[in-house]
């Protein structure tokens, strides 16, 4: 929330010139967390997936909508996502999703109906309401990767299936300094070329007008109501 940043330029990169500021700045942050998600935490290669299932549980929000679009537009993967507003299921079907599941209901049940059984799931948001789900629905020796922060889940129900489970958190490069900090200035070039090819799309659904106290604290109540799809920005001062 401020007006200048000093930045390292090995986690920048350059901005998509079909895109104004704001709408750049509201891709940067989802944009890796995707991509690491997808490419680095589940281990899935370009071209790769063929024959199997990744299911992304909160597919309407910024990480989602991107995530759903890099795993069809670079894998080969059939995705599931969770969606229950009209709006949201348009919004998820329009990112490429293949299937949309209703998170109000059962997960479990739903994917079965679909006669798929997925070997990834990426689980964004209330990740404890769904964990049980997600282990019952999963492929055996499938991945999940979660983003959220869950006050505790029963870990130990992963073994029978020998799942793996992990974390994508877009600023362990940065503040640990790894030795690949620099991966994050390649993959941003990328994903802005991606975008001005129209390859990707931008996922930023509103701008809420010049930074205040006043639309900032509209911006976090958008956020926290749960109903945010897309990605909202604010611009300027």
């Amino acid at each position: 929330n401020s007006e200048l940043h000093a930045v390292d330029e090995r986690i920048v990169g350059e901005k998509p010139a079909a895109l104004g500021f704001a709408e750049a700045a509201g891709l940067a942050l989802t944009s890796i967390t995707a991509w690491e998600l997808l490419f680095d935490l589940l281990a899935l290669e370009e071209g790769g997936g063929a024959g199997e299932c990744l299911m992304v549980i909160g597919g309407a929000g910024g990480v989602g909508s991107l995530l759903i679009q890099l795993a069809k537009k670079f894998t080969r993967l059939t995705v599931i996502t969770t969606a229950s507003s009209p709006g949201t299921i348009a919004w998820v079907q329009k990112m490429g999703a293949d299937h949309v599941i209703d998170h109000r209901q059962s997960l479990a049940e739903q994917v079965k109906a679909l006669g798929l059984e997925p070997r990834y799931v990426a689980s964004l948001t209330a990740t404890d309401q769904h964990f049980s789900a997600i282990v019952e629905l999963i492929k055996p020796r499938g991945h999940i990767a979660l983003i959220d922060a869950p006050q505790s889940l029963k870990i130990n129900s992963i073994k029978p299936k020998a799942l793996s489970f992990g974390w994508e958190f877009m600023f362990a490069r940065s503040i640990f300094q790894t030795h690949d900090v620099d991966k994050q200035h390649a993959l941003l070039n990328r994903v802005s070329a991606l975008l001005d090819a129209g390859t990707l799309v931008s996922t930023v659904t509103k701008n809420l007008g010049q930074i205040s106290a006043e639309t900032l604290i509209a911006a976090h109540r958008e956020q926290e109501n749960g109903r945010v799809i897309g990605k909202n920005v604010l611009a300027s001062f």
